[in-house]
């Protein structure tokens, strides 16, 4: 047996993942633990986890890698900061006692990590080259083009290669400041949201605005080519050498400053969240098609940050050369720690790869995982008020009737998933034909703003019949966006043309309101026997009732918060929204049959304690 430790730590979203003899065992991200939001702290609870999940102690480890390289990472910041003396030295200054402390000491923050029971010596990959592992070895493909994006590793900011049999090799790479994703970062600080998590609110927001600063980005700020590459005017930005993202020469050119925080979203945010949006679906396309020219093969896959902009997903899917598309459901660093640990077991040791045809995430159901009697357990202590269905036949037909009476319902099964997505393990489910199922579900249960997209649940086999998507197209991990179709699509008059931004959202776009977004799109996941049996008998249930096969699926957690990792956290979360129902395991519970909930007071305090984003 040769058991693989892979970790990601100290820069974003810190996480942990085990391989054992090339099986992926577990995997998870430290902020579900600890409770604060993109925890990028050593991942102490995720180590504990995974290796509780393999059985095994740290001295059973064989190899434990890190997913990118800090001594190289280190020297991009001298140089940075150099080449910008002396506006770089506040940056220098903050950054620098971090360094000492902890990040040119990795070795020894490892050993800690691991209680000194790994005598071992330990592998650091490349940042891109851990991206690219997580998206072609864990894939269907035996062969495939790969494409990482993100915001900058060590000097890469997007790299492109391919992988075959078990082995991965980068070929081309576009290298730091000039980044993909630092641009929208920078657009995501510009309009008023948090930098590493406001993003996809930013790919929320563009389809209520018009692109109509994307001649002046490509004008001004940078120039991009006909391969994908680009290079950025750096005077517009101030990331290299200050604490904010952007410019006064940027703030010129868009005429105004950054949006405070929390202030009201205009509809020149939102032409600017979609002309940031159009930029990047052309730079993702114009990529992925030099890719294939250099390539010449039919299968892509995509990881890094950028991998999680599912509109761009869809486009590529729809309108590039690839035939077909897997996208590492946890694109982000997290994913990194899955990365190195398949890239020691298949590229260093040269295991053999087998792809079954499907791909070896499982789901991406990773986590922990917690039995009735432990729920029951918890429940018991707490006090609370439920009834427990005799089969699992029994809670798919009372779940599918609530859910079809426009209940909104807290669904925790199984094990955690890892990434940013709720899969189906930890999701709130609502029913998407509901014309105030959006808004209800976004200031009552999730505390967020009203403009957020809730994404579509649809059973894998109808996919084509309700989405602009070829039968039984694969999208367990909820990465690519894609038309309802038009059969389903509601007549709209002169006056939906002649609306603005949020003005649309009073408009019933189709038969499934409450997940096509404004632009007619859904951010889909299909579901299938294999990988969520129970969700796909709760999906037929509710087809069979409403001949609907579609249902919302959001996060399980609130504004702010981590997806709920326990039966407590999944429980004190239900007591602090409007949610009508919780169903843990088995166990049911309604909100009118409890004894309590929190109060204004406690809920407000309760979301101090998490980061807001």
């Amino acid at each position: 047996m040769t058991a693989i430790l892979g970790i990601s730590a100290f820069y974003h979203d810190s996480a942990a993942a085990l391989v054992v003899d090339g099986q992926i065992v577990a995997a998870a991200q430290e902020e579900r633990f600890t409770r604060k939001k993109h925890d990028y702290n050593f991942p102490q609870q995720a180590v504990d986890y995974c290796l509780k999940e393999g059985g095994l102690d740290p001295g059973d480890l064989d190899y434990v890698g890190f997913y990118d390289k800090p001594l190289t990472k280190f020297e991009r910041l001298l140089e940075t900061y150099l080449a910008f003396t002396p506006w770089g030295y506040r940056s220098f200054r903050q950054a620098l006692p971090l360094w000492l402390k902890q990040k040119l000491h990795l070795p020894r923050e490892l050993r800690h990590g691991l209680h000194g029971g790994y005598k071992g010596r330990f592998v650091f990959t490349d940042h891109h080259e851990s991206h690219a592992a997580s998206a072609f070895f864990a894939s269907p493909f035996d062969e495939a083009a790969i494409l990482t994006m993100d915001g900058v590793g060590e000097w890469s900011t997007t790299c492109l290669g391919t992988g075959r049999g078990n082995k991965i090799e980068l070929s081309h790479e576009q290298r730091f400041p000039h980044s993909l994703g630092l641009l929208y970062s920078a657009m995501t600080y510009y309009t008023g949201f948090r930098v590493n998590s406001g993003e996809y609110k930013v790919m929320g927001l563009a389809p209520y605005g018009r692109p109509l600063y994307k001649d002046r980005i490509l004008e001004h700020v940078l120039d991009l080519k006909e391969d994908g590459s680009f290079r950025m005017d750096m005077s517009y930005f101030n990331y290299c050498q200050g604490l904010t993202m952007t410019s006064p020469k940027f703030h010129r050119l868009f005429e105004g400053p950054p949006r405070p925080p929390e202030s009201r979203v205009t509809q020149r945010d939102m032409d600017l969240a979609a002309s940031v949006q159009a930029v990047t679906e052309e730079i993702m396309l114009r990529t992925s098609r030099f890719l294939h020219q250099r390539t010449g093969m039919k299968n892509l896959v995509l990881a890094g940050g950028v991998a999680l902009n599912c509109v761009g997903n869809g486009r590529i899917l729809r309108e590039g050369p690839f035939e077909n598309l897997w996208i590492q459901p946890a694109a982000g660093d997290a994913g990194g720690a899955l990365g190195t640990a398949l890239f020691i077991w298949y590229q260093l040791l040269q295991n053999e790869r087998r792809p079954g045809g499907k791909d070896s995430q499982k789901g991406s159901f990773l986590g922990p995982q917690f039995t009735d009697a432990q729920i029951v357990a918890v429940l018991d202590r707490q006090g609370a008020n439920y009834t427990t269905a005799a089969s699992e036949e029994e809670l798919c037909d009372e779940v599918a009737d609530l859910i079809a009476q426009e209940k909104v319902v807290g669904w925790f099964q199984g094990r955690m998933e890892f990434g940013p997505r709720a899969l189906g393990g930890r999701s709130i489910l609502g029913d998407a034909r509901s014309t105030k199922m959006q808004s209800v579900m976004n200031l009552k249960v999730k505390f967020r703003e009203s403009f957020r997209p809730f994404a579509p649940i649809v059973l894998q086999e109808y996919v084509d019949r309700w989405f602009e998507m070829p039968p039984f197209q694969e999208s367990p991990y909820m990465l690519l966006v894609a038309p309802v179709r038009d059969e389903h699509r509601t007549r709209l008059g002169p006056e939906y043309e002649q609306a603005f931004g949020i003005e649309k959202l009073n408009f019933s776009r189709s038969t499934i309101p409450a997940v096509t977004h404004v632009d007619y799109s859904a951010r889909i996941q299909t579901i299938d026997r294999e990988r969520n049996p129970l969700l796909h008998r709760l999906m037929t249930r509710f087809h069979e009732k409403t001949d609907c096969p579609v249902m919302i699926n959001t996060s399980f957690n609130v504004r702010s918060e981590p997806i709920v990792c326990t039966p407590e956290d999944a429980y004190r979360c239900f007591l602090m929204t409007d949610m009508d129902v919780l169903v843990l395991g088995r166990q049911v519970l309604h909100r009118e049959q409890q004894g309590r909930r929190m109060s204004e007071d406690q809920r407000r305090e309760h979301l101090a304690q998490f980061q807001l984003d």
